[in-house]
């Protein structure tokens, strides 16, 4: 299945490595060897199992994911033409002049492109996402921080973070190149985009958040759909809490079975059911552990039955479909 995005950045793989738990501590500090010698083992994973493609944002550990990232750019200037990178702006810490905020002003647009460029040590972006929706954002501003971007070279394409098909269209008719992505949070245990369409006379259909056409428009308009937090913080592969509900704790179970029926890891099970909806879906991975990484590489192999994709949502649900 080829993804939506591979129109725009050939090269992007169908898993993504999410860096946002790069850089050591969440505060502000230096980074240090060790938090290197975790960025480099985690790249190197993720590239052993076919991942071109690395996610960032501009607030991850306060900056220092990019820090250390662009680090491994310093030691190893080549490093960079095999990447492809994105990162998120839009999101702004509580300071002196506010409250924690949105921003996708011009002026915060074109300051935070420049900031995290610095960090992370190279002269482009390949992908740059508006990482949540800023009620007041005007298309126009956003459409000029763009253009501006683009026509120095910084970026070479733009998208979305967590926004739905309304905002999209809104913004889009503004913009003279396509959006190319929209990450939001999609997994076995983080399934309201799914239940919207398919249980809308349901109670959970009808409950959560309200996703209207968001996957429909997506797939219409060729936007790569980007699944943020897909292994559901690892509970259904050997991260189960104590107080996990019953419903979590019967489907970290049968993904369990499920993976030994096909000889992998349960991460590789549980990115499978996401890359096997026909949205064409990419998954990016959270985990900084080397090994749970390369624990994912065989989803890509793995042909989920109709049947079994089906166990799983229904187990995830906690019951029956309507």
């Amino acid at each position: 299945m080829k993804l939506p995005l591979s129109a725009f950045v050939p090269e992007a793989s169908r898993l993504a490595l999410g860096c946002m738990g790069l850089g050591g501590p969440a505060e502000e500090s230096p980074i240090a060897e060790t938090h290197v010698a975790q960025a480099q083992a985690a790249l190197e994973a993720a590239r052993e199992i076919g991942i071109t493609l690395f996610d960032h944002a501009d607030i991850y550990r306060r900056g220092n994911a990019e820090r250390v990232f662009g680090e491994l750019f310093r030691r190893r200037p080549s490093l960079r033409d095999g990447i492809v990178l994105q990162t998120k702006c839009g999101i702004r810490f509580a300071d002196a002049a506010g409250p924690g905020r949105y921003d996708c002003s011009r002026e915060h647009l074109l300051a935070a492109v420049d900031a995290s460029l610095a960090r992370l040590q190279t002269d482009r972006i390949d992908i740059l996402l508006l990482h949540r929706p800023d009620p007041l954002m005007e298309p126009d501003e956003v459409a000029e921080a763009f253009s501006r971007l683009r026509a120095s070279g910084k970026v070479r394409h733009f998208g979305v973070s967590n926004l739905r098909a309304g905002a999209l269209r809104w913004l889009q008719q503004a913009l003279a190149a396509p959006l190319v992505a929209n990450q939001l949070e999609m997994s076995l245990l983080a399934h309201d985009w799914l239940d919207h369409d398919t249980c809308f006379n349901d109670t959970q259909g009808a409950g959560g958040l309200d996703w209207s056409d968001t996957l429909q428009h997506c797939m219409a308009a060729g936007i790569q759909l980007q699944a943020w937090g897909p292994l559901a913080k690892g509970w259904l592969s050997g991260a189960l809490p104590d107080d996990a509900g019953a419903a979590v704790r019967a489907t970290a179970a049968l993904v369990g079975e499920i993976a030994q029926r096909h000889a992998v890891a349960r991460e590789s099970i549980v990115l499978a059911w996401l890359l096997r909806h026909p949205a064409c879906i990419q998954p990016v991975i959270g985990t900084k552990q080397a090994e749970r990484i390369r624990a994912c590489g065989a989803a890509t192999r793995v042909a989920l039955s109709r049947e079994e994709w089906f166990a799983l949502h229904v187990s995830a649900r906690g019951r029956p479909l309507p």
